[in-house]
């Protein structure tokens, strides 16, 4: 615990006005700049791990609140919480700091904005770090119809969170961390983990330990604390902002992700298992994806692929941003 002390000790933090919007910002190091967006429930603490490593290896590392989460910027309306609106937070934030381009590592929906923001904005955004969800461009029908078609409307976790003051279901926050991260995670037995299409293996069930045994208490006490300060409500309108993201993107229909890009996923991951195979091919994920250069599988780790092998993954990210990165700058 005494090396997480060192590098909290080490992490900068501060508030930046975006366009008028107060946003808090954790960095560290000097360099070429590697941004991080987190996903749900989570905020920029998360990454205080991957900040040490990339700023050992000579980078700046930067990352946000995002939107509705923390100490940021938290609107209430649903439509401020499309890739138009995220991706302007994460070229406001490259504005602010004097940054002219960057990486870009994503957890979650931090994932989905960011290869969002490669179509949008390739002249800022010039490597991609996907952690946990694979890219698939935006096609005929947005991911709830597809969900729905398949009948799946009552069972897809997400769907539910569409249901007025969904938020309430995650209070109190210290109950509600501790669930997510220990039934997301591999710590439980394979027949036990977070199932997204089993309403039975929800979430929310009580965990059995607070903080799993992976997760440092610094960590779970300031995520505990960000949420019992802000609430849960305005994260969840990443979920229910999906129609509308679908509509405002039709202009990026079968879009592919031509720059450099490393997807990483833990092989216990419910969500990542039911969107591909155990071992998806690199050939299948490049039709739409042909920056795709490396596709790292981690086996006994889930959801939480930056706290459960942190160690694994930081090598990974370092090498990839080492040998795909540097010289795009």
């Amino acid at each position: 615990m005494a090396a997480y002390a060192a590098r909290i000790r080490d992490v900068s933090e501060r508030m930046i006005n975006l366009g008028g919007n107060r946003f808090r910002v954790l960095e560290q190091g000097q360099g070429p700049a590697v941004l991080f967006a987190h996903g749900f429930p989570d905020t920029a603490d998360t990454w205080r791990s991957q900040l040490s490593a990339v700023a050992e290896q000579g980078y700046r590392g930067v990352a946000l609140d995002m939107r509705g989460f923390g100490a940021s910027y938290s609107p209430p309306e649903i439509e401020q919480y499309t890739s138009p609106h995220i991706v302007g937070d994460f070229i406001g934030l490259l504005d602010a700091l004097e940054i002219p381009a960057c990486a870009l590592v994503g957890h979650d929906w931090g994932a989905d904005h960011a290869q969002k923001a490669m179509l949008m904005r390739p002249d800022r955004f010039r490597a991609l770090v996907s952690v946990s969800i694979p890219y698939a461009p935006r096609g005929e029908e947005s991911l709830n119809q597809s969900l729905r078609a398949r009948g799946l409307g009552e069972r897809y976790y997400a769907l539910a969170f569409d249901e007025p003051d969904t938020g309430k279901r995650f209070e109190p926050a210290k109950r509600s961390i501790a669930s997510v991260l220990h039934w997301l995670s591999a710590s439980p037995p394979p027949e036990q983990r977070w199932d997204p299409i089993d309403p039975a293996k929800h979430m929310l069930r009580p965990a059995p330990t607070a903080p799993p045994h992976w997760a440092d208490p610094d960590y779970f006490s300031r995520t505990v604390a960000a949420f019992a300060q802000s609430g849960f409500e305005t994260g969840l309108n990443y979920y229910r902002a999906v129609p509308r993201n679908f509509e405002l993107l039709s202009a990026f229909k079968n879009a592919p992700i031509r720059q450099p890009s490393l997807y990483v996923w833990g092989a216990d991951d419910g969500l990542c298992k039911f969107f591909h195979s155990d071992n998806p091919e690199m050939d299948d994920l490049r039709a739409s994806w042909p920056g795709l250069v490396d596709v790292v599988r981690l086996g006994g780790t889930g959801h939480w692929v930056q706290h459960e092998a942190a160690d694994r993954f930081n090598a990974e990210l370092r090498k990839f941003l080492q040998d795909h990165f540097r010289s795009e700058i």
